[in-house]
């Protein structure tokens, strides 16, 4: 539900309609945008009645969202939401970059690809401290040990970090290292590790997960949302088909869907969306043509010897092809690559 101010309401008049929605036992989000101010009633609307808020003094209008996502809606929020990562703007007309291995191996490994990235223009470097694995034998990361690399290779560049965090043991660790949190495929319904997230003060990169809807996804982001961290950006990272030539299929879809209904910053993975690193540089321009803020890639020094999703990472020789070719595409839908 959001209840919508009169111009001239008195911070007494909102205060008053507060007051209302915690005896109500419901929290409450304020937006002071425009000419009215927005409050935005959190929680289920099944026993919130019209008539119990608009006949408070200077109540415009009380508006019932329908959507189960609230917070993430553009009901609540009509302008796109800009995340300010230490000075870089996402989620405006610049298209984000973050590329990077998927796994820390080892600090030659790091400090050549966070080289590789640089020189490449890009801002944001990624790369897997923890590493979740669908088989229990696979490399499962460095750990805490790859988070002090990761700032090393930051103090070394300049680029910003962006790495995973798997656990509610893990958030305050990693978000000592990260610029970015990111919370992978897996983890996406995961309510107490997101509810964590939303208690932090930095941004949020939340993927999707391979079986989630729409729906499912942004209230994912609601709870981040709900529990008080309002910079998430949203990773669409392809989801399973009966497709069996890719690693997944790459819904592109959801981006203008995205777009459309949510105020929230959306950037493409097609590194795990293809799995193949052939398909990678296609899919990018197709992400940035369909309105992406930005792309998730994974780069490797040498992807033949590389611990975790070698088949699906570039070259430094194909980033450099691939950030030729989706600056025109940028261009040619009014953007440009950040």
């Amino acid at each position: 539900m959001i209840i919508v101010m009169k111009r001239y309401a008195t911070q007494d008049d909102i205060q008053n309609v507060i007051d209302k929605i915690r005896e109500m036992g419901y929290d409450y989000q304020i937006s002071y945008g425009g000419e009215n101010t927005l409050i935005f009633v959190i929680g289920s609307e099944k026993e919130l009645g019209k008539e119990k808020f608009i006949f408070l003094k200077n109540v415009d209008n009380v508006i019932q969202v329908a959507k189960p996502y609230k917070l993430a809606s553009r009901e609540f929020k009509s302008d796109n939401t800009i995340i300010d990562v230490n000075g870089i703007k996402i989620g405006g007309e610049e298209v984000l970059i973050i590329a990077g291995p998927c796994s820390i191996e080892s600090e030659e490994q790091l400090m050549l690809s966070a080289e590789i990235v640089k020189n490449s223009g890009i801002k944001f470097l990624r790369g897997g401290a923890f590493k979740p694995r669908t088989s229990p034998y696979s490399f499962q990361g460095l750990g805490e040990s790859g988070l002090r690399l990761l700032a090393k290779a930051r103090e070394k560049t300049g680029l910003n970090i962006v790495t995973e965090v798997m656990d509610t043991s893990e958030v305050n660790l990693v978000a000592e290292y990260a610029d970015i949190l990111q919370v992978g495929a897996r983890n996406m319904q995961n309510t107490k590790l997101l509810q964590m997230l939303g208690k932090i003060n930095k941004p949020v990169l939340l993927k999707r997960s391979f079986s989630a809807t729409l729906n499912e996804f942004l209230l994912s982001a609601e709870y981040i949302l709900s529990s008080g961290n309002e910079n998430v950006i949203l990773c669409e990272r392809g989801i399973r088909t009966f497709v069996e030539y890719t690693r997944n299929t790459l819904d592109l879809n959801i981006v203008p869907a995205i777009k459309q209904i949510s105020h929230l910053p959306i950037i493409v993975d097609p590194s795990h969306g293809t799995g193949k690193s052939d398909y990678v540089i296609p899919m990018s321009r197709a992400a940035i043509a369909a309105g992406a803020d930005g792309l998730l890639v994974e780069i490797h020094p040498n992807p033949a010897n590389a611990s975790s999703d070698g088949e699906q990472s570039l070259t430094p020789e194909s980033l450099i092809r691939l950030m030729s070719e989706v600056k025109g595409i940028a261009s040619s839908v009014g953007r440009k690559i950040l």
